[in-house]
């Protein structure tokens, strides 16, 4: 009789551990992904109230889509892909399943090399890649007063890292925005709460179609 208690309480117990790994994966498959934004003041909002940038904007557009979705703003004004590389640790311990780059925008402004950008945002891909992070990047434009040899050089980078590391591509961040005085503040550089509205409007099926599997 006792041997057949010890059986029962083991099995008992046995069944109590593989329904709390079911409810664990249960738990975890309903979890919505986790998209961290990693990029400067566009994304920081520069000139807007936190609701209004674009990250948090996004996170309703794509609840209007029926995506359930996380959205972290790890944007910081001023950055460019060399100081987006460098705290990229830092976002990557809050362990996103998901990391849209938005950086480069500063360093057009500046006038940086695009080489260096490039390798910058290669680095930055490889590393959430390697650490389980799906990655899409959010291309940005060189200003035309840059001249047209920088320009194109600077323009062709988000494509072809994109294409090397096999992550996903938004071709451009400002689509629709860019050079509208209706949707940008008076410096012509930051969107507008209107056109942070926009950005997310138009990213977010980008992102929706990105997070089921598509292209």
């Amino acid at each position: 009789m006792k041997t057949r208690r010890t059986y029962g309480a083991r099995r008992l117990a046995c069944n109590a551990v593989a329904l709390a790994s079911l409810a664990a994966a249960a738990a975890a498959a309903d979890t919505p992904p986790r998209i961290a934004i990693l990029g400067d003041s566009l994304a920081a909002g520069y000139g807007l109230r936190a609701e209004e940038a674009f990250p948090a904007r996004l996170e309703a557009e794509l609840r209007e889509l029926g995506v359930e979705a996380e959205v972290a703003n790890a944007g910081v004004s001023g950055d460019t892909t060399a100081g987006g590389l460098a705290r990229l640790d830092w976002v990557l311990a809050d362990a996103p399943d998901a990391l849209v780059v938005a950086l480069g925008g500063n360093d057009a402004l500046r006038g940086l090399d695009p080489a260096a950008m490039e390798a910058n945002l290669s680095a930055i891909v490889g590393r959430a890649q390697a650490a389980g992070v799906r990655v899409m990047l959010a291309g940005m434009r060189a200003p035309p007063n840059m001249g047209r040899d920088y320009e194109a050089a600077f323009n062709a980078v988000f494509a072809r890292v994109a294409a090397r590391r096999g992550a996903a591509l938004y071709p451009f961040l400002l689509d629709g925005v860019a050079a509208d005085p209706a949707l940008n503040q008076p410096d012509g550089i930051h969107p507008s709460a209107a056109g942070a509205a926009v950005i997310a409007r138009r990213l977010a099926p980008a992102i929706a179609k990105w997070l089921a599997g598509g292209d």
